[in-house]
């Protein structure tokens, strides 16, 4: 009977560490980040954005900090003055929705530091095999979205944290 709960415990253990790879970290612009320079329209646009997945700015204090407007008037006219929040650090998407982030400076705003994204559901993790249409057929099927690098960190460290734990379910039941 206790080596039975042990096991069980074991397997709760498991499942727990292995929901942790379910967000997605986006470092906004790639490898160039959050610079005048770098497209993030494309970069954002290439990408999904799902409820619960984190976006992080990397930038110099000098860049200023990151500032969510709640209109798409206010994004394209990088008016920061009715800002909804100040952003410091990585941002948690915890809604579905248009969200507008712009340089909290609105001259560089001006000059391409913004930001758009179309946050979606939480990805579904039931495994349906998607319908497949006939060639000529007026269905378009999309392909699947890029993942970011960052994607598979979630997935790497869901594995290592299911290793870790089998090996101390190995060593418990040893002892």
């Amino acid at each position: 009977m206790a080596m039975t709960k042990k096991i069980m415990m074991a397997l709760v253990m498991v499942s727990v560490s292995l929901n942790v790879g379910a967000q997605v970290h986006h470092i906004v612009g790639g490898d160039r980040g959050w610079h005048p320079y770098t497209d993030i329209g494309s970069w954002s646009s290439a990408r999904t954005f799902r409820v619960g997945d984190k976006i992080w700015f990397t930038h110099s204090a000098a860049q200023g900090r990151i500032a969510e407007v709640e209109t798409k008037e206010e994004y394209l006219a990088c008016d920061v003055s009715n800002a909804i929040r100040i952003y410091t650090d990585g941002i948690t998407l915890d809604g579905e929705g248009a969200r507008y982030f712009t340089n909290s400076n609105s001259e560089k705003c001006k000059n391409g530091l913004k930001l758009h994204v179309e946050v979606v559901p939480e990805a579904r993790t039931d495994t349906t095999t998607p319908e497949v249409t006939p060639e000529g057929s007026d269905k378009a099927i999309a392909a699947p979205p890029e993942s970011s690098a960052s994607s598979h960190f979630g997935g790497s460290f869901a594995l290592l944290m299911a290793g870790f734990w089998l090996s101390c379910i190995g060593l418990w039941i040893a002892l």
